[in-house]
């Protein structure tokens, strides 16, 4: 922040409060007679979660708020009984202010403003019970936490403790969400829904021609009487149409409802891993590939069985159930409530069961993902397992992963064994009550055996659908622990996100000024107040210590990360009012270790413009000097690139990644330690071509090893998180700083910083 940006009233702590420039004179304008400014929050989403800018003002007197989105100021007076309330979930923070009628209003903001969210929220605490109370506000302690007083280390400004994201247990609820992946199918679930009611109708017909059959041929025929045909017949005859019937039928429902259910799966997966996508880099640092590939393969999986099997055989259960139900009632009410009498006790084993289950499956969920990534760690870095003879090392590691999975499992199954098989005494014992009372009826002249007959097949069919019911427990709550896991990630929202308002991207012409650019991983500030010019066109190279804070640099730039302080501006516009894809559209990237897909060598080069032609392709690799090796190749431009590039050496890797950006012809060119892996032939060879690459192109290139920017038309060099110096290597030189320190480190091969293990 610049010195014209701060509104510097009197506050509490005697700290300054630092305000946007856009705001100052907005907020000044609306200021009262003494009232002075405690603390402030420049909200950064709108209510549909788009990018868009609104500010929460914190004053002696009351909250002041513009949202994000809106033109109009609002202000709340401190009263008893309002209370602002702070949360996060999925990447996207929460602020809501409310009363005992209910909530007044509420800002959403990205993680990167949750620190002054905290400060918002103190001021507006102390500030609240000072007007209440009458007591003056006493200022915290410093490197305490004003909420749970635990002590913080000196570059920690937000408390790991309070910040912690709590674990919350699936719900089954979560299975309804799916109902948005399924909308489009309504008419083809109507129609499977439909063919189940007929089904489960057809099923219900030959309990209920057995008891005229028993009554009106069986039974007299017992006592003396001839057999009448005709009966015999029309009665064989329902029993045969009515099995045909529910065949027929019974085939149609699972045919719609599996293609169905293989449908929504399919645009599950799809959806998730489109998101996925649009997440940001931020996301994928605190996740492991194999705990995402097991939530949307192995968790849409499991989704889709239940859609396709086990929710088709529940809800025919249930419609089995409610006509047996009905049925029953109708032909003896007692005998039907004896029927009843077990499933009380049935519910409620269900009810107790089921949170059990929920948490214990969510947990061999998370468990598997622990198995699937070793699979991952290992299998693409099978290389250096056998290239240091870890082989028995990653089995163990496998083992021990297999077998914490297997004590999950087996914990669970202790429980669910002793369920499942009280359900089925208990229906068993049902049938029994049944057998007795409805003898006893029988006996006394007020059934006819025939009724008891059919009584005890539906009595028979409504236990077994019951306890067919009560074992779909089980899987209802694997599918919501799948569930739960897939919508976490449809519900994280990306830190980098979309403008509300985009500005459409023209001509670029490459000039990138960086204003009091600051950023932090979780706690700790990584790049403070950098101020930096790049002129389009211009090769700047930015130099440092491992851990000064370049490549978080470059991330900010190509907007991998959205800056915590600050803003970048391209061409004298906001990157963050640009549309993302466009943006990274004309920058290209050049990284220490290029990573290529599994596909030819012409795939690779044209990923980033996948339409190019052959002799563009071509153009590009002879501009990146790799057309001659690739000729070389067995089928040149098609020869196929293992995964990651297997079979191709450092150099030529390199290189292709070299056309790569090359053919996409970006205004903007990042190289993060381009040469730093390879010998000095090859890096000769990427270094002609990096200066095809960087001809009328802005420029940014990170090199330890200095004597690779010898082209750089200005070296920056950076040291925690700051920029020291600026200059040519012979004016920074001449200074004998920081900059000169490095050269002669370097030309001495002596490690000037050996306690520094940051990271870039």
């Amino acid at each position: 922040m610049t010195t014209e940006q701060l509104i510097s009233p009197l506050t509490l702590s005697a700290a300054p409060v630092f305000i946007p420039a856009q705001w100052q004179a907005e907020v000044e304008k609306i200021l009262l007679s003494g009232e002075n400014v405690l603390s402030a929050l420049e909200v950064d989403l709108d209510a549909r979660l788009r990018f868009d800018k609104g500010l929460v003002v914190v004053t002696n007197r009351r909250l002041m708020a513009r949202a994000a989105g809106e033109t109009e100021w609002k202000d709340w007076t401190y009263r008893p009984g309002l209370s602002l309330q702070h949360h996060d979930h999925a990447g996207v923070g929460h602020l809501e202010l409310v009363d005992q009628q209910g909530r007044l209003a509420a800002w959403r903001f990205t993680l990167g403003q949750n620190l002054h969210a905290i400060r918002v929220l103190d001021s507006f605490r102390e500030q609240l019970d000072s007007t209440l109370t009458g007591l003056p506000v006493k200022a915290a302690e410093q490197n305490i936490c004003p909420s749970c007083k635990a002590p913080l280390a000196p570059d920690e400004e937000e408390c790991p403790i309070c910040t912690k994201v709590l674990h919350t247990p699936p719900s089954t609820w979560t299975l309804l969400r799916l109902w948005r992946f399924a909308r489009p199918y309504q008419w083809q679930l109507a129609l499977g829904f439909f063919l189940m009611l007929a089904s489960t109708a057809a099923h219900m017909i030959p309990p209920y021609l057995t008891m005229p059959l028993m009554d009106n041929v069986l039974i007299p025929y017992q006592n003396g009487q001839a057999i009448d045909n005709s009966l015999v017949v029309l009665y064989m005859g329902g029993l045969l149409a009515s099995a045909v019937l529910a065949w027929v039928l019974g085939w149609g429902k699972t045919y719609v409802l599996a293609l169905v259910s293989e449908r929504v799966a399919a645009d599950l997966r799809s959806t998730t891993y489109e998101h996925l996508l649009k997440l940001s880099l931020e996301f994928f640092g605190g996740k492991r590939t194999g705990d995402l590939m097991s939530r949307i393969g192995s968790g849409s999986d499991r989704i889709s069985v239940f859609l396709s099997l086990h929710l088709l055989d529940f809800v025919s259960d249930v419609l089995m159930i409610a006509m047996t139900g009905v049925i029953l009632f109708t032909i003896n009410p007692w005998l039907a409530v004896i029927t009843l009498v077990p499933l009380p006790f049935i519910a409620w084993m269900i009810h107790v069961v089921r949170d059990r289950l929920r948490t214990g499956f969510e947990k061999i969920d998370r468990v598997w993902g622990e198995v699937t990534n070793v699979l991952a760690d290992t299998i693409p870095g099978i290389r250096v397992v056998k290239a240091f003879a870890q082989e028995k090392r990653e089995a163990v590691r496998f083992r021990e992963a297999n077998k914490h999975n297997l004590a999950v499992n087996d914990k669970l199954n202790k429980v669910w064994s002793l369920f499942s098989p009280t359900v089925s005494f208990l229906t068993e014992l049902g049938l029994l009550v049944i057998w007795v009372f409805g003898i006893w009826q029988v006996s006394k002249g007020e059934i006819t055996v025939g009724v008891l007959s059919a009584f005890i097949a539906y009595s028979t069919r409504f236990y077994s659908r019951l306890d067919s019911m009560s074992r779909i427990v089980s899987v209802t709550q694997k599918s919501a622990s799948a569930a739960k896991r897939i919508f976490d990630i449809l519900d994280h929202v990306s830190s980098v996100a979309e403008p509300a308002n985009p500005v459409k991207l023209d001509k670029v012409e490459g000039r990138i000024d960086l204003r009091e650019v600051g950023f932090r991983y979780g706690n700790r500030a990584v790049n403070r107040g950098v101020t930096l010019n790049i002129k389009a066109g211009e090769f700047v190279g930015l130099v440092g210590h491992s851990g000064s804070g370049k490549s978080t640099l470059v991330n900010l730039i190509c907007r991998f990360y959205d800056v915590s302080e600050g803003a970048i501006l391209l061409d004298g516009v906001d990157i963050r009012s640009f549309p993302v894809a466009e943006y990274r559209s004309n920058i290209g990237l050049v990284l220490q270790e290029p990573f290529l897909f599994f596909g030819t060598i012409a795939e690779n080069i044209a990923y980033g413009k996948p339409n190019a032609s052959r002799e563009q392709i071509i153009a590009a690799a002879r501009a990146a000097h790799a057309h001659e090796f690739i000729l070389r190749l067995p089928q040149g431009y098609d020869s196929m690139v293992g995964e990651r590039g297997q079979g191709l050496s450092g150099g030529e890797r390199q290189r292709i990644s070299i056309a790569r950006a090359l053919l996409i012809d970006p205004r903007i060119l990042i190289m993060d330690e381009a040469t730093s892996s390879v010998d000095s032939e090859t890096e000769k060879e990427i270094q002609k071509a990096l200066d095809n690459l960087v001809q009328g192109r802005t420029t940014i290139a990170i090199a330890h090893r200095l004597s690779t920017l010898h082209r750089a038309d200005r070296l920056v060099v950076m040291d925690r998180g700051v920029v020291v110096e600026q200059g040519s290597h012979d004016e920074l030189m001449a200074r004998e700083g920081a900059y000169y320190r490095l050269y002669e480190a370097q030309a001495r091969n002596v490690d000037t910083d050996p306690d520094d293990k940051g990271e870039d």
